[in-house]
């Protein structure tokens, strides 16, 4: 039994009558009834009464007619979910991020939702050195990361920069200033995050090798409850700059760069290099490539 000996049945139902229904299909009438015939060996029932001539059904007819009619209509659901969702009308894409490279898909979720309402996004919070992991483990679809892994499995596609900037609250004596050297935190008292990041590293190793004391007052473990403790005055911190964006903007917090201290990062969309996306995950990549080279064309 193949749906389209169903679709033949469906339609001397409908039509009730073979020749009509031959023309209804763009089928001879013969073809139409060698399809039936064959149904009927399989099931080893008759289907249509014979002696009528408005093709009238026998119970077992009746029965299979019923089941038919609702296997076409799942087909027919089936096609029009698969071009709803070619189309976006919904999806889903999921993705993987740390707690400062979210920051970088906040634009590109308002632009994309905006256009897409339909279609769910859901990130899920992950540690950096995972996220490959996950990728790769199809756990998601896109991660979103600030540096290239390593191997050919993963693809990078760039999406953003970012850079390492003191924050100091309004108060501070270097509120005024837009530039500084390292040599001037020596007394300072830094908010720092507890995570074992490549930002923190490089932080430890520059003070080291410029023998600076960095005096760490606070560890915490959200960029969040770094910037608010910074703006309440209990220290000064070196966060990546997207972190603390709309902060700066409103003038919460003062960005100033410290000369010894240029940390400029990529930021990447990441996926399996051989993935077959879809198409939600498609359109939220090709939103990302969008508003990047807009970005980069100033």
């Amino acid at each position: 039994m193949d749906i389209n000996q169903l679709e033949v049945l469906a339609a001397i139902g409908r039509e009730r009558s073979f020749s009509r229904a031959a023309d209804a299909l763009g089928k001879s009438q013969p073809a139409i009834s060698q399809s039936i015939r064959r149904l009927e060996m399989e099931l080893g029932e008759l289907l249509f009464d014979r002696s009528s001539k408005d093709g009238t059904l026998t119970d077992a007819g009746k029965l299979l007619l019923e089941h038919a009619r609702h296997i076409i209509s799942l087909r027919e659901n089936a096609v029009t979910a698969i071009h709803d969702l070619r189309e976006l009308k919904f999806g889903k894409v999921t993705l993987s991020a740390n707690e400062h490279t979210v920051f970088a898909i906040l634009p590109i979720i308002a632009e994309y939702s905006a256009v897409h309402p339909l279609v769910k996004i859901e990130v899920r919070r992950g540690a950096a050195s995972r996220i490959p992991e996950e990728i790769a483990s199809r756990q998601v679809e896109l991660g979103v990361l600030s540096f290239k892994p390593e191997g050919d499995e993963l693809k990078s596609i760039p999406i953003g920069t970012d850079e390492l900037v003191l924050v100091v609250p309004r108060s501070h004596s270097f509120s005024d200033r837009k530039h500084i050297s390292i040599s001037e935190l020596s007394k300072e008292k830094f908010i720092a995050h507890n995570a074992r990041s490549p930002y923190r590293k490089f932080v430890v190793d520059v003070f080291g090798k410029h023998s600076i004391n960095l005096e760490i007052g606070v560890e915490l473990p959200s960029l969040e409850a770094i910037k608010r403790l910074v703006e309440e005055g209990c220290g000064i911190a070196l966060i990546p700059k997207l972190t603390a964006k709309s902060e700066i903007a409103s003038g919460r917090l003062i960005a100033i760069d410290v000369k010894e201290l240029k940390l400029r990062r990529k930021l990447n969309i990441v996926h399996r290099r051989n993935a077959a996306l879809s198409h939600a995950a498609k359109e939220f990549i090709e939103v990302a490539r969008r508003m990047f080279d807009k970005a980069e064309l100033g």
